[in-house]
């Protein structure tokens, strides 16, 4: 099959693998500023986040958490100002396989990659001295996401950020290894399954990832996990969960997840509009 082919045929793959924000499995409140920049980004406050993690990076200049909570704040908003986080661009493949060219704002992008670099360098030096440190395995799982985003779904080469699809969820089955209860890195290897075992099968031939079988059935159920015993993930494994019930015909469970969403983050626009969409949508029987 010709290389171009396989790419138009892979775009579901690349379903916001990435902002997978989370760090070492800490005592409840034992980081209360990551926690409100995390609710802040999820009520779409992008001013809001970037002024407490900027914060808590002045006083916490060694960890990588908080630059990679600081690229993940950079990608929401730039995938939200590009339109990019609307439902309807998950649900239709075509939309995300389309190559009509965006317009990226250079200076986002020079910011987003700089503190990706920022927790990498960091995470690396952690990893050197402690190959088992959670914290800097999951900086390094979520970075190379953030970085996977942007490449497929702002610069729309797709086939380009498969080696970061990959770097990621080998860090994330690293992290699971050393902590099988470190519940957010389950939102990598769970999205990871799902859209692997999305793909035709002529395509998850030339497609492969070390421990991912490609079970879309397994995706959810990790996925679901994610949204009961998460910390800083739950929402976000609840809005891939609407998403995920709407590509499997199951409106109804997309409305619970999106009903909750909404009430739990008011402050955002966008889950009140795909929760009025899917409404709509079930009153005319879709």
């Amino acid at each position: 099959m010709p290389l171009m082919k396989i790419e138009n045929a892979i775009p579901v793959f690349l379903l916001l693998c990435a902002i997978r924000l989370g760090g070492e499995t800490l005592a409840p409140g034992s980081e209360p500023e990551i926690d409100r920049a995390f609710s802040r980004l999820y009520n779409f406050d992008f001013a809001g986040a970037h002024s407490i993690i900027d914060k808590f990076v002045a006083a916490n200049p060694a960890n990588p958490m908080g630059y990679s909570v600081r690229a993940s704040a950079y990608l929401f908003g730039e995938l939200d100002r590009l339109g990019i986080l609307e439902g309807e661009f998950f649900t239709d493949d075509r939309k995300i396989a389309d190559k009509k060219k965006l317009k990226p704002d250079p200076g986002v992008r020079e910011k987003l990659f700089r503190a990706v670099e920022d927790a990498q360098v960091r995470a690396r030096a952690i990893l050197e001295g402690n190959a088992d440190n959670q914290n800097a395995l999951f900086a390094m799982c979520i970075t190379y996401g953030i970085v996977t985003d942007y490449v497929a779904l702002v610069e729309k080469k797709q086939l380009g950020s498969l080696n970061h699809v990959k770097n990621s969820t080998g860090f994330a089955h690293r992290l699971l290894k050393v902590n099988p209860q470190f519940y957010d890195a389950y939102l990598t290897t769970g999205l990871t399954e799902y859209l692997i075992g999305s793909l035709p099968f002529f395509v998850r031939w030339f497609v492969k990832i070390d421990e991912i079988q490609g079970s879309k059935t397994q995706g959810i159920q990790n996925l679901e996990l994610v949204a009961r015993s998460g910390r800083y993930l739950k929402p976000f494994a609840r809005i891939l969960l609407s998403i995920a019930y709407l590509r499997e015909k199951r409106p109804k469970d997309a409305k619970k997840e999106l009903t909750e969403l909404v009430r739990d983050f008011p402050e955002n626009p966008l889950l009140r509009k795909e929760l009025e969409k899917v409404t709509a949508s079930i009153a005319r029987g879709m």
